[in-house]
């Protein structure tokens, strides 16, 4: 039997068993370059803003130009992939991330920057909804834990693109951006060889995926009411992340006067745990089911949430540590039960939640900064503590029965 076959029994033939966790790792390798690139451009809008003398408005227009690029697109690419699968797609998004980051090096003009932003964008659309197919048909039949393995890696890529920025762009100036144009080639040739695993198994891994729904069949309503609510608690998620990610510090210096030094310390400690829970929720999904991750992550992270803005400085760093584990352990689940609810349609899933959705709680951290302005940044915390009582939608989605392997 071929290595590119699957077994009656629903698992990757011994031959592959091997194969798999490359191809997982490699991906997720990939997936922290890309984000490691992306999340250089808002870190330089500073320089950026002095070099092209640019107003705040002009700014924001850049980051509309990456958001819809690089968001909103990605549901209509992951409905074309899915219709019909790239093996090399991933190279060619990689290489717009390239032709990005070499046209912003290079730019002189803000017609130019707005283009650089464009394609920057572009390639992360891309390669999300094939890169997220890839590493389902990589999981053995184990998906939480292969969707925990991928994210985790945009968690790094997101994580270190800040720091990048720091000390390689800032000191150097708008050129050293050219300088990524190395990261971005390497992860080319990586996901050149993923390619070449990927093409023979595209179409032997695409019809077990679309047999069946875990046994349970769906009405289309109900499938639409199912992605709703997740996308709901998405968003609620994405939002209450984005405060912390993007005014944590400003909380913890407004409410108990810690230098920004001990601040940036508290937020790594924050992102440290939204890591681990992010690598945890997809394994425990697999052995317990997606929909119980989602109970305890996004309902059960209530009373922690309520609990912070009355904390002390101790116990605010304890809870924030508690709701990073709890609260990031819902992506994976979320990923993985929406593709077993839409199966064959891993792409339009990948699309719609790393692309859309991500697209949506960025506008809510806009939101939620004009509250702070008009308000305070306490009131902020005050308000965002209730967004995960959303969390009590989950009881309106179907209890899809797994099959073990």
């Amino acid at each position: 039997m071929s290595d590119t076959s699957i077994t009656a029994a629903g698992r990757p033939p011994s031959s592959a068993a091997g194969t798999t966790y490359a191809i997982l790792l490699a991906i997720s390798f990939c997936h922290m370059l890309n984000d490691l690139m992306q999340a250089t451009l808002p870190a330089i809008y500073p320089m950026l803003k002095d070099n092209f003398a640019l107003d705040f408005g002009q700014i924001g227009l850049v980051t509309f130009t990456f958001q819809v690029t690089g968001s909103i697109l990605q549901p209509f690419v992951g409905i074309y992939t899915d219709r019909h699968p790239k093996p090399y797609s991933l190279v060619v998004g990689m290489g717009l991330t390239l032709c990005g980051l070499a046209l912003i090096s290079q730019a002189w003009s803000y017609p130019m920057l707005l283009a650089g932003a464009a394609l920057l964008g572009s390639g992360s659309s891309i390669f999300h909804p094939e890169s997220s197919r890839v590493a389902r048909l990589a999981s053995g039949g184990q998906h939480g834990l292969a969707q925990s393995l991928f994210q985790v890696g945009g968690n790094a890529g997101t994580a270190l693109g800040p720091l990048a920025a720091a000390f390689i762009i800032l000191p150097n100036g708008q050129s050293a951006v050219a300088w990524f144009a190395a990261v971005a080639l390497l992860g080319m040739t990586v996901l050149w060889r993923v390619g070449n695993w990927y093409g023979p198994r595209r179409l032997a891994g695409g019809k077990p995926q679309r047999a069946a729904v875990n046994g349970i069949a769906l009405s289309n309503a109900r499938v639409v009411g199912a992605m709703a609510v997740l996308i709901t608690l998405m968003f609620s998620k994405f939002i209450y992340m984005s405060s912390f990610q993007s005014y944590y510090t400003f909380f913890l210096i407004d409410r108990f006067g810690v230098s920004v030094e001990e601040a940036q310390l508290r937020l790594f400690v924050f992102l440290g745990a939204v890591a681990v829970g992010t690598i945890a929720g997809g394994p425990i999904g697999d052995r317990i089911g997606r929909k119980y991750v989602i109970w305890g992550s996004i309902l059960g992270v209530l009373p922690f949430t309520l609990a912070l803005p009355y904390a002390d400085l101790f116990w605010t760093s304890v809870l924030s540590v508690l709701i990073g584990l709890i609260l990031s352990s819902a992506f994976s689940a979320i990923i993985v039960y929406a593709q077993e609810l839409m199966p064959g349609r891993v792409g339009l899933v990948a699309g719609l939640f790393f692309g859309f959705a991500f697209g949506l709680g960025g506008i809510g951290a806009a939101v939620v900064g004009q509250i702070a302005d008009a308000t305070s940044i306490q009131y902020v915390y005050h308000l965002c503590s209730f967004l995960p009582a959303l969390g009590i939608l989950t009881v309106f989605l179907p209890s899809l029965k797994e099959k073990r392997v």
